[in-house]
């Protein structure tokens, strides 16, 4: 297990929110902290402890008024720590090529390949032929629909057919490098983790899968290493002190990463 960083950007400013409250309509969202500091601190930040693999959140519609400053501070982000961090929100293959060039490693898609309720599997193939499997994530944030984990997409707004269970996650697998899963229920909440969902993605286990949402003190990250069975990586937002919450930065590296970590960096944050 790694520990996966994050920097969620809406209306121009790195965010923590509750998933589930966001609207595009007027560019809504309960926060649970606004940063001060731009996309680019936090990006430099991630790199001076070297942790990758990062996510880089666009959370404006193309067509908001706040998006093109929510881009800004993306970029702003990706050129400040080149090959560190991947970006998603709103990607699609005529704008990928772009944030790669900017410094992504990965780009994080997820509406353009689901629309109208299903997987459009040409949109699927054509974006991984058009960035290369190798870089490209697909984001399979989900709500539990009954018993059943059902993938939503347009920043969380709707829900799909698709249910996030193994034969899912081995046909996506065959077009992505990587999978990012929100537990949207409990994102933002800071009140436990999605313990199912780990459980599930960690006994599939067949390529890297990261797991947000719920994460609010050091029991879950053991219990995420136990339910994931060592294979799944975890990203935390609203519980870190840099996002104003009790959760140490450092000591959520040091219990997450399953190899010994050095902490040295000269960053003051």
């Amino acid at each position: 297990m790694q520990f996966r960083p994050c920097i969620d950007i809406h209306n121009g400013k790195v965010k923590q929110i509750v998933g589930g409250s966001l609207k595009d309509e007027k560019d809504q969202a309960l926060e649970n902290f606004v940063s001060e500091r731009s996309a680019a601190d936090f990006a430099r930040l991630y790199a001076s402890y070297h942790l990758k693999g990062g996510h880089v959140v666009l959370l404006n519609a193309g067509d908001s008024e706040y998006y093109e400053a929510t881009k800004t501070q993306a970029l702003e982000a990706l050129h400040a720590y080149p090959g560190g961090l991947q970006v998603g929100g709103g990607v699609n293959p005529s704008n990928a090529v772009e944030f790669l060039d900017a410094g992504a490693s990965h780009v994080i898609v997820t509406s353009y390949v689901f629309s109208q309720g299903q997987v459009q599997m040409d949109k699927l193939k054509e974006i991984s032929s058009a960035v290369g499997r190798e870089r490209l994530v697909l984001d399979l944030s989900c709500k539990k629909i009954g018993g059943d984990y059902r993938i939503v997409t347009d920043r969380w707004q709707n829900v799909t057919e698709t249910i996030l269970n193994e034969e899912a996650l081995d046909m996506l697998a065959e077009y992505c490098d990587e999978f990012l899963v929100h537990a949207v229920d409990v994102e933002g909440k800071a009140s436990g983790i999605e313990e199912a969902m780990v459980a599930l993605l960690g006994n599939w286990g067949k390529k890297p899968v990261t797991y947000a949402g719920g994460v609010h003190d050091y029991l879950d990250l053991d219990q995420i290493k136990k339910a994931g069975r060592g294979k799944v990586d975890v990203t935390i937002g609203s519980a870190l002190d840099i996002f104003g919450g009790k959760m140490e930065f450092e000591k959520v590296i040091l219990l997450s990463n399953s190899k010994e970590t050095a902490i040295k960096t000269t960053i003051s944050f």
